[in-house]
């Protein structure tokens, strides 16, 4: 596909201190047609020194009724327990370049909206002070 234009960057630092397992974090706020460009990564520190906590990438609605959250349509199961890291943003290279719509389970159409990029915290709890930097690279038509 073509994925060419202006690019946009997007760059979060959350901090988290001790988070319970389904903790959302905040990351970005993109149009539902922006390509995500395959350079964009996601960086951790070290977040628990027990349990095996992990971290999902997805999208959840800015308005109720847009479109059904998902929260690990970019990536999942992320180590975040066992030291600082990072990881692609979007799991399967075929995928890079897509629009942020196209990997929300059940839409087949641009809802036309915006959209949050979240993080979620599953599997387990941290229990470590620490930060997730996203760094987002989009285009959108």
């Amino acid at each position: 596909g073509e994925a060419g234009g202006r690019v946009k960057v997007w760059v979060e630092t959350v901090e988290l201190t001790a988070a319970t397992a389904n903790d959302t974090v905040y990351l970005a706020v993109i149009p539902s047609n922006a390509r995500i460009l395959g350079m964009s990564k996601v960086y951790w520190d070290d977040l628990a020194s027990s349990g095996s906590p992990t971290l999902d990438l997805g999208f959840t609605p800015i308005r109720s009724g847009d479109f059904t959250a998902d929260p690990d349509a970019l990536n999942d199961g992320l180590d975040v327990a066992t030291a600082a890291g990072s990881s692609a943003v979007i799991k399967d290279v075929a995928n890079y370049g897509k629009r942020a719509y196209e990997f929300i389970n059940g839409l087949t159409a641009d809802p036309k909206c915006d959209l949050y990029l979240i993080g979620s915290i599953v599997d387990a709890g941290t229990n470590q002070t620490g930060t997730v930097t996203l760094e987002l690279f989009y285009t959108y038509d």
